[in-house]
């Protein structure tokens, strides 16, 4: 098999198995801060419960996202050396300023978060909490940062030719604000927050039919669809604004979302539809008229380009990215649907008794994460056939001595290990959550002593 084609899948493989992590821990750590600071503020004892029974599932999460992690660096010297040394002074300064402004910061903290929570005063653990929180969003700043500067890239020049050539920072603050981070940022970081709060919610709603931690279920599901509910929301706007910037930017990777094979105006927005290449069309195609030309530019008459402008050889592979994409807003939907229904449901005062209800909350922590991997997936491959847009082709960035049988065995080695390191999770996670949360999680010296203080 081509290497390239090997090597692209081992990189899909490790990035979207580590994906299943990190949003996780960020969400987590936003539900953690909202938890200890409703503790701090009511001082009730329930809160204390929650957030050290989500603290141990925030501790799994984040080892096997930092474990699986540090694969992909090495992904770069091996398969991806002319990749590497062309994007290495852009990728370094933002890997650099991530190792500086979160890793510094979480594991500064991180030990005081898991370990403090009997031995300092829960002001003090709070803010390690929030330190951690934050050093995990910076983690994606930088993350998100780097790779939007291969989307659009911006405040370089290219210094070298042929296989010596090398993008060169000319200004760090255009790289980093390039035209697309900003708002793939906000993106990525509000689809992180569904992940943790939608596996709040599954844990919240397996324990309301197992009739089990009743309390604490209850109140971990309602601070987590309140969280959640806010994100759908601007989820919506944020989508919006990244799919203009695509509009703008990467008018190719927006007509591959849209399978949109000829150049026009008053362009439809396709809801459903299979993708027909060999014809240039969408059959069985369910669309809103006008729709793609007034969200992407704001005039219902505005000209949006297809593929026909595209040559041939540079198109994506229209009929996944086309799919892909609607899986994302697919997913959207599903939990923007359940959240209504369930706060409609809350309000009603039947919620915490309703089966159906609670049993597809159980399974909605799969929408998230079906969403995560299906707008990476969209976006990366809505970019071919650059790996650094307009720049450096992905034929281009592979190293030139890397065999296909090498990529092919560390593809299998990789398969096991990462197979095992998620049963291993699932196992892990499964005893934590059936062990659940116990009563010692009720009471902290500091909160025995607030309470002393307050009867005096």
């Amino acid at each position: 098999m081509d290497v390239e084609i090997l090597a692209r899948f081992q990189f899909a493989l490790t990035i979207m198995f580590h994906y299943i992590y990190p949003p996780l821990s960020i969400g987590l750590g936003l539900f953690l801060v909202c938890v200890e600071a409703s503790y701090l503020k009511t001082k009730n004892p329930i809160y204390l419960q929650i957030g050290k029974f989500w603290t141990r599932i925030f501790a799994l999460t984040f080892a096997i996202g930092v474990a699986t992690g540090i694969v992909m660096e090495f992904e770069f010297g091996t398969n991806w050396a002319t990749y590497s040394r062309y994007v290495g002074d852009v990728f370094g300064s933002a890997l650099a300023a991530e190792g500086v402004f979160a890793f510094f910061l979480e594991s500064g903290f991180l030990a005081i978060m898991l370990f403090g929570w009997n031995r300092v005063k829960p002001k003090t653990h709070f803010f390690a909490t929030l330190m951690v929180c934050l050093g995990a969003h910076f983690s994606a700043v930088w993350i998100v940062v780097a790779n939007s500067w291969m989307q659009t890239p911006a405040g370089y020049h290219i210094v070298g030719e042929g296989l010596n050539a090398r993008a060169e920072i000319v200004d760090f603050w255009a790289m980093v604000f390039n035209p697309s981070s900003v708002d793939r940022l906000a993106h990525t970081l509000v689809g992180a927050w569904l992940a943790g709060m939608f596996l709040v919610i599954s844990v919240s709603a397996y324990y309301l039919l197992k009739k089990k931690h009743f309390d604490f279920a209850r109140c971990s599901l309602k601070i987590a669809l309140s969280i959640a509910f806010v994100s759908l929301i601007l989820q919506l706007i944020l989508g919006d604004m990244s799919a203009k910037g695509v509009a703008q930017n990467q008018p190719a990777k927006l007509a591959a979302f849209e399978g949109l094979f000829e150049t026009q105006s008053e362009a439809p927005l396709t809801l459903f539809g299979i993708v027909n290449t060999h014809e240039r069309r969408v059959d069985y195609q369910i669309a809103v008229p006008k729709l793609l030309s007034f969200l992407s530019f704001g005039d219902s008459s505005a000209i949006i380009q297809g593929l026909d402008k595209v040559p041939e050889k540079d198109w994506p592979n229209v009929k996944a990215v086309f799919q892909v994409y609607r899986l994302m807003i697919a997913m959207w939907a599903c939990m923007f649907l359940l959240t209504v229904i369930a706060i409609y449901l809350w309000w009603k005062g039947t919620l915490f008794t309703n089966v159906w209800v609670l049993r597809i909350m159980t399974f909605s922590v799969l929408f998230p994460q079906l969403a995560n991997e299906a707008g990476w997936v969209a976006a990366e491959m809505g970019r071919y056939p650059w790996i650094v847009q307009g720049l450096l082709r992905i034929s281009e960035g592979l190293s030139k001595s890397v065999t296909a049988n090498q990529v092919f065995g560390s593809i299998a080695m990789f398969s096991v290990v990462y197979f095992f390191l998620f049963v291993m999770f699932i196992y892990l996670l499964n005893e934590k959550i059936k062990h659940g949360p116990t009563d010692e999680d009720l009471t902290s010296p500091y909160h025995n002593l607030l309470t002393y203080v307050k009867e005096l």
